[in-house]
């Protein structure tokens, strides 16, 4: 069994705690915030113990555009240039929280594991850790990380998630999706033919991920059984990896991820919109 093959997509403290890996756990601090506030300040005002602070924005995305969305992703040199400087290796196994309950975190996550590299989401993120956090820095010696492709099998272009059947997956809030509101990307409403999965929807109240079947459920009534064919997206590429990694989760297949999302699809003014909200069977006959 491989390193990354004996790594779930989410993990808790006591599987971190009773699973020795070949390589050290590396834990990775992602907060990152839609409204501009620091990850990074959050990070200084209390993290968990010997976590690294891994910018989002510096690392895990390119530069933003109205042809390419809010968070690209990086080229792979910057990508490999930004875990060897926030101190995570070829030989470690990395385990990404924030302060969302993994959704945020899911996009270094999908981003590592999609380039054959062990990692996981901690489950529940730090509402799930019950000890006193630190607020000092780990020092950081810089490691060795290959730098790899990014999988062109495992992304889907604009052009893709508008073709004859194609089965388009929106992890973002109903009210966004239905067009209801958007607090930041014009042309409000969702991709024509989208099914409407909320990443938060996979998560119990305290945070935590729902049961597998409770989770499959959800992906059943929106049309989904198998992962085989899917795209998924949000506003620019970061939440829509949680729904990539929880069918994952739940043995669905891998899906693929549309990373410019709406912030890049709004502006394509060429392309089409939909905001009225698909009415199911059971509500036409109410």
């Amino acid at each position: 069994m491989t390193l990354l093959s004996s790594t779930p997509p989410f993990v808790d403290l006591q599987w971190i705690r009773e699973h020795p890996q070949a390589g050290s756990v590396v834990l990775a601090d992602v907060r990152w915030y839609l409204d501009g506030s620091s990850g990074r300040d959050a990070y200084e005002s209390g993290h968990l113990p010997g976590a690294v602070f891994v910018d989002l924005d510096r690392w895990l995305s390119g530069p933003a555009s109205r042809q390419h969305g809010r968070n690209p992703l990086p080229i792979p040199a910057v990508f490999a240039a930004g875990m060897s400087a926030s101190g995570i290796g070829d030989g470690d196994v990395v385990v990404a929280y924030d302060d969302a309950a993994g959704v945020i975190a899911a996009r270094l996550v999908w981003m590592l594991r999609r380039m054959g590299h062990p990692a996981a989401v901690l489950d529940g993120g730090m509402a799930a850790y019950d000890g006193a956090l630190e607020t000092a820095a780990p020092v950081i010696q810089p490691r060795a990380f290959a730098e790899r492709p990014w999988p062109a099998d495992l992304l889907a272009g604009i052009d893709e998630t508008v073709e004859d059947g194609a089965v388009v997956m929106d992890a973002r809030n109903r009210d966004r999706y239905e067009g209801r509101q958007d607090p930041i990307d014009p042309r409000p409403g969702h991709i024509p033919g989208a099914v409407n999965v909320p990443c938060r929807g996979n998560l119990e109240p305290d945070g935590r991920l729902a049961q597998p079947q409770q989770l499959r459920e959800n992906f059943r009534k929106a049309g989904i059984e198998s992962a085989d064919g899917v795209i998924s997206y949000c506003g620019s590429g970061v939440t829509a990896c949680h729904n990539l990694l929880v069918m994952e989760h739940v043995g669905l297949g891998l899906g693929r991820l549309f990373v410019g999302g709406w912030s890049q699809y709004g502006h394509a003014s060429h392309l089409p919109i939909e905001t009225n909200r698909p009415v199911s069977l059971g509500e036409a006959r109410e």
